[in-house]
């Protein structure tokens, strides 16, 4: 069984916490050097290329991060919108990088992505193999004026998502009440002209609104869990839920353990650690599969409920479900689906197909 991860900060583990992401995950695991952030410790990374291999990770969307640093925000962020945009740009070579070296391989069309899947499909020795990159953009400041988007859609970017943790130029998003800034409206028109998707995930309740009267273009969640079963606006509404699926939306499951537990934290605050909140064991995958029947239960249908794994852009191991220790074990999902009687074809959806119609359906031909 194939993995397809709707989300995956690759180049922020890369290049700013400064890990060799082509080597074997043990020694990602035990490097040299001592850790370049304290809060996202090596020991518990769970991805690296030839641990998407050998776990059936075909391919993900890997995300371009690069916030401006806002006042009273709860997470980091550069100091300008010029050098958030050198940051990002940074993370775009590095995707090129492995491109070339045949490491990833980029999907920016829809005959791309289905001819990647399908060797995958086939192949039963994936050690060579290149994994498949979708590209998105976590957070819209990087692209510094609206008809930028333009620009990004050339080198390859096909999803944007407005905003993450706290403000961006273009929206409120995580922990912060509000909506849309002025040049929201001009950036998701140049989005809709270009053919970009609208990525929803992080964005507040009054700017998601706002946003789905604006944009008429594709829509995704891609790391995004259900208000119903834990509190907290990080996670979205039926309301909210309803609403994207209506309009074809895939919405993928994030493993992230905060969304899974209902701890009562404040989104908006400093982030504590998860172990002084609740014991590791305190969240399975079947809590993980809670969320996605209840996307399936709202949607009518198993076709548009996937992985949203924001793999290693949550902590690692430490905050992830109890049975996974790498990418890899992803794919234990699929035997507590089968427990909970999803057919063959509903298993494969959830686990990579689902994404891989939704891709195929609005990225480009080309």
């Amino acid at each position: 069984m194939l993995i397809f991860d709707g989300d995956y900060p690759m180049a922020f583990g890369a290049l700013d916490l400064n890990r060799d992401l082509t080597r074997p995950l043990q020694e990602v695991r035990n490097p040299s050097d001592p850790p370049k952030m304290a809060a996202w410790n090596d020991g518990e990374t769970m991805a690296s290329l030839p641990e998407m291999r050998r776990g059936g990770v075909a391919a993900a969307l890997v995300k371009i991060v690069g916030r401006i640093r806002q006042p009273n925000s709860p997470i980091w962020g550069y100091s300008s919108g010029d050098n958030a945009y050198a940051a990002a740009r940074g993370h775009l070579a590095y995707y090129e990088i492995l491109a070339q070296r045949g490491q990833a391989r980029l999907l920016a069309g829809s005959a791309a992505l289905d001819a990647h899947i399908a060797a995958w499909e086939t192949e039963t020795d994936r050690a060579d193999l290149p994994v498949g990159l979708v590209l998105g953009m976590e957070g819209a400041d990087p692209i510094l004026w609206p008809e930028q988007v333009h620009e990004w859609w050339t080198a390859g970017l096909r999803v944007v998502s407005l905003a993450h943790y706290g403000v961006s130029v273009y929206a409120h998003g995580t922990g912060r009440p509000g909506g849309l800034l002025p040049p929201a409206a001009a950036l998701l028109a140049e989005m809709d002209k270009a053919g970009m998707i609208l990525d929803l995930t992080h964005t507040s309740d009054e700017a998601f609104w706002q946003a789905l009267d604006l944009f008429g273009g594709p829509l995704l969640a891609s790391h995004q869990n259900c208000r119903a079963l834990v509190p907290g606006e990080r996670q979205f509404s039926d309301a909210q839920l309803k609403a994207i699926l209506a309009r074809g939306a895939v919405v993928g499951a994030s493993m992230d353990t905060w969304m899974l537990y209902d701890s009562g934290i404040d989104w908006g605050g400093d982030i504590p650690p998860r172990r002084d909140h609740f014991p590791r064991d305190a969240v399975t995958l079947a809590d993980l599969a809670n969320h996605i029947d209840h996307v399936c239960q709202l949607a009518g249908n198993t076709d548009q409920a996937a992985i949203g794994g924001d793999t290693d852009g949550q902590g690692g191991r430490d905050g992830a479900p109890l049975e996974i220790d790498t990418v890899a074990d992803y794919r234990r999902l699929a035997n507590i689906l089968a427990d909970r009687n999803y057919g063959d074809d509903a298993i494969a959806g959830v686990m990579y197909r689902n994404w891989q119609r939704f891709y195929s359906k609005w990225l480009p031909a080309a």
